[in-house]
């Protein structure tokens, strides 16, 4: 008596509605063999694509048919698109198993492949399920194609986005918070040319929502889902191009194209792509440039022989540049130290920001006036349609096209309305004094902070890179606007004879009086 295994196959619930389910597999197999005489043996399940033979399942069965142990003579299945889809590979097995005395049959498609003619309606069955997957391959690809050229974001949602699907069964993808809004925050500091890539993702992944590992992130920042462009790849004459999304960019095409450029490595050079220590003893690392050979300084720690750390900054082989870390921040400490801001400034500096957020806020409160008068002004246009369509001075079309008009009008106004009630009660006057107060006190609030709030103090200050040459920092240009908080390099203040009033901070003092060039009193 025979001995056979029973390879049962199943890939899709398609194929289980055209009764290829396993329980059916199984029913057909033990029914032949028992009107066959044949012995069952092993009966293997299998549930994956025949595309290939690299299937665990067939591994396992493929295995266990090579040993010598194995008294396996036959190997039943249903038909031949179960045992491949696949010609060439179908092949290949065949001769396997045929020299391991093993003889593959399809119950309903018997074959005595030792008949010549037969390997012609071999070469059929095989072929036609590879034609048949080639085909559906094909139709799928077409398919994705055309909804790409209307903008439609196929496959899974990228971070920041989840997938939908509408009543009538179309796919689509809508904004996902909070990882949209952290998305928004990656793009934005990454353009900004401070952090690293890998440091943006570490900082993103401790806020709220799901985390992302380096390699997604990455993706992401070269996906222009972002910015609501969707691409088209090339396909046979018609080259590829972008098309506009119809799903919400989280960003605009500008940022993202910056973005682009500093990953590529253009970066500004006002402020290069450095990498941020987490040691507080390094906190200038990536902000200065070697006065030598104007190359990127770096920072290090050399371990002595007590084992003490001594932390030096220093340049890169073959550059000799090196200092003391002590030295260089002392001396940065100073002249956070020296920044003094008057009296004057700091209530002058006070009032303008508080006039000016005074009308920021007023402006919503002015807007929301003029929205409501609008929506007013559009309800009595519609109300006077209606009495016109009355009269019969005018007929049913005009009315539906100046009611159509008006409701549009109307909703977006509204919507307006309703995004301005969402807006947070904001406490500016702490807020204001909190900043006011760490602006007098600069170097207390760079001392006591971590290393992010360090770099981005210095970061503010000074747009370029610096320089620290004997001892000292050479020519530094600091931001312009501290430059007037502080009055850096200013001599205001020296002589003035203003006595009513310290508000403003220009200068008192009035050229003399008379005809150019003005000569002094002599008395004569």
């Amino acid at each position: 008596m025979k001995k056979a295994d029973l390879y049962i196959r199943v890939s899709t619930d398609e194929q289980a509605d055209k009764g290829y389910s396993q329980r059916d597999q199984e029913e057909r197999l033990k029914r032949y063999c028992e009107n066959n005489n044949i012995k069952v043996g092993q009966i293997i399940y299998e549930d994956y694509s025949a595309k290939t033979f690299i299937r665990p399942e067939w591994i396992k069965l493929l295995d266990t048919l090579k040993k010598k142990s194995s008294k396996t003579d036959l190997l039943l299945f249903t038909k031949w698109d179960r045992f491949s889809r696949n010609a060439g590979d179908a092949y290949q097995m065949i001769n396997i198993l045929r020299k391991i005395n093993v003889e593959p049959q399809a119950i309903e498609q018997p074959l005595d492949l030792s008949i010549p003619e037969n390997k012609m309606m071999l070469a059929i069955y095989l072929a036609a399920p590879e034609v048949e997957n080639d085909r559906r391959a094909l139709n799928t690809y077409y398919g994705m194609r055309r909804a790409k050229k209307e903008g439609r974001l196929m496959g899974r949602a990228p971070y920041g986005y989840a997938n939908r699907i509408t009543e009538n069964g179309k796919k689509y993808v809508i904004p996902k918070e909070p990882e949209a809004s952290n998305m928004k925050w990656a793009f934005n500091e990454m353009s900004k040319g401070v952090y690293s890539a890998s440091q943006i993702m570490d900082m993103m992944n401790r806020k709220e929502g799901k985390p992302v590992k380096i390699s997604a992130f990455l993706a992401s920042l070269r996906n222009t889902a972002y910015c609501g462009k969707i691409y088209v790849e090339q396909f046979n004459e018609e080259e590829a191009h972008f098309v506009k999304s119809i799903h919400e960019p989280l960003i605009s095409e500008e940022l993202f194209e910056k973005v682009q450029c500093i990953m590529d490595g253009n970066v500004n050079p006002a402020r290069p792509n450095v990498k941020v220590l987490s040691d507080d003893n390094l906190p200038l690392r990536g902000f200065l440039v070697c006065p030598e050979c104007g190359h990127l300084i770096t920072g290090s720690a050399s371990t002595g022989r007590s084992g003490n750390k001594y932390y030096y900054y220093h340049c890169q082989s073959p550059c000799s540049y090196r200092y003391k870390s002590e030295i260089i921040n002392s001396k940065f400490l100073e002249i956070l130290q020296s920044l003094e801001m008057r009296a004057c400034i700091k209530n002058y500096l006070k009032k303008v920001l508080k006039q000016n957020f005074e009308k920021l806020i007023n402006n919503p409160q002015r807007e929301r006036k003029a929205i409501l008068l609008e929506i007013d002004r559009l309800n009595s246009k519609l109300k006077q349609a209606r009495n016109k369509l009355m009269e019969e001075v005018i007929d049913d079309e005009d009315y539906l096209e100046i009611k159509t008009d008006c409701k549009r009008q109307i909703e977006k106004l509204e919507a307006k309305l309703t995004k301005g009630k969402d807006n947070k009660k904001i406490d500016f006057q702490k807020l204001l004094d909190q900043a006011l107060s760490n602006l007098v006190d600069l170097a207390k609030v760079y001392t006591d902070g971590d290393i992010e709030v360090k770099r981005k103090i210095i970061g503010s200050i000074f747009p370029e890179k610096l320089q620290f040459s004997e001892n000292h920092y050479r020519t530094i240009r600091p931001n312009v606007l501290l430059s007037y908080i502080y009055q850096i390099n200013n001599e205001l203040g020296v002589k003035k004879n203003r006595k009513k009033s310290e508000l403003s901070p220009f200068s008192g003092l009035v050229p003399r009086t008379g005809i150019e060039p003005v000569l002094l009193r002599t008395g004569v």
